[in-house]
């Protein structure tokens, strides 16, 4: 990580809080501080990424805003974390898609419609594209062939997984040298992650905009995430009942993957939507308000693959399945593309700071 001001700020914040420790029981980041007295970029990068904005510390620091020290940890952190998806993004020259990042996806999401839109509307018949399809086996493949479903779904996907992989290791080897990962470190860290603890805070959950503990944005996390796990499932359940038992999509309502796909995609449209509304009524003392297109950004990319998934789900069988299935298409297309050039690395290099935390609180506790 580069020194700039926001890892100048937040080690100035960091070594104040290692010196005052009040807010020591808050969160995962506090313990994971007191393990140093020092505090390299690489450093500061791996507690940011730890942080999850539950913001208990903001409301119970004596130093905080409007006090002189203006201690404001959530929003330092939340600076340090962005600047962190630019300089780990691969490949490098792509990491400018995180300076106007609302753009970029909105962009992305644009582009992504509008090309399946031409695709299907230049080199599809208007009677396979606007015709009432009977839903049977195959019947999405006269709209848009399963080659270039696969085709194009693959590379983007592909190359999506590579990029986060890539953008991960490099975390990861800026942090330093970690402590021995052993089975307990990752079990422990598998739980903390697929909990969201760290949005509980120290037991109570986050300070939503104000003083007052909720366990509510935990929630909606939960089904935001768990929906799209859902929707994954949905999607590889899908694959294995193409490629091993030579089901064609798409398939009858109770079958597995559109159970798991309705219910992901509830999820989705559950948890998006109420994220979104709680930032707009969320204190800005400890946010970062300039990072906010991002946020909404990675949220409406998200409701909007649930909205057309559904949509699709509803319009297949009539006249306009033809263009549900591309505008949903489209959509998936901006999702995979922009994977790792949005606010959605936050998901990777959250675990692998979740797993650092656990192996090092296991050395610093004696093992």
């Amino acid at each position: 990580m580069q020194e700039t001001d926001a890892i100048a700020d937040a080690r100035r914040e960091i070594e104040v809080c290692n010196a005052c420790r009040y807010c020591e029981g808050f969160c995962a980041v506090f313990p994971a501080v007191e393990l140093k007295r020092e505090f390299s970029a690489g450093d500061l990068s791996y507690l940011a990424n730890l942080c999850h904005g539950c913001r208990g510390c903001y409301y119970a620091c004596q130093y905080a805003p409007p006090h002189e020290w203006g201690i404001n940890v959530p929003r330092s952190l939340a600076l340090v974390r962005d600047q962190s998806y630019a300089e780990y993004a691969w490949p490098p020259r792509l990491a400018g898609a995180f300076a106007r990042n609302g753009v970029t996806v909105a962009a992305s999401i644009a582009a992504g419609i509008a090309l399946m839109l031409l695709l299907t509307i230049g080199f599809v018949s208007d009677a396979a594209l606007y015709g009432a399809h009977k839903v049977v086996p195959g019947s999405f493949y006269q709209v848009i062939p399963l080659w270039m479903m696969q085709l194009v779904g693959v590379a983007t996907f592909g190359f999506s997984l590579v990029a986060l992989g890539m953008g991960a290791a490099r975390f990861w080897r800026d942090a330093g040298t970690p402590a021995p990962i052993g089975p307990r470190a990752v079990l422990t860290a598998v739980h903390d992650a697929l909990s969201l603890k760290n949005l509980g805070g120290g037991g109570g959950g986050c300070n939503d905009n104000s003083e007052r503990f909720s366990l509510r944005r935990r929630y909606l996390h939960h089904a935001m995430m768990y929906g799209f796990l859902l929707c994954f499932a949905a999607t590889c359940t899908g694959f294995y009942d193409h490629a091993i038992l030579g089901l064609a999509a798409p398939y009858p309502f109770l079958s597995a993957p559109v159970l798991l796909g309705t219910l992901g995609g509830i999820g989705l449209l559950v948890g998006t939507f109420g994220l979104f509304a709680m930032k707009l009524v969320a204190d800005p003392g400890p946010t970062a308000r300039e990072l906010l297109g991002a946020d909404v950004a990675l949220l409406a990319l998200l409701f909007f693959a649930a909205l057309t998934g559904i949509a699709l789900l509803a319009l297949r069988g009539t006249g306009g399945m033809g263009i549900a299935l591309a505008v949903h298409l489209g959509v998936i297309l901006a999702l995979f593309v922009t994977l790792p050039y949005s606010k959605m690395v936050h998901g990777v290099y959250r675990a692998a700071a979740l797993l650092r935390a656990a192996a090092e609180h296991r050395v610093g506790v004696g093992g």
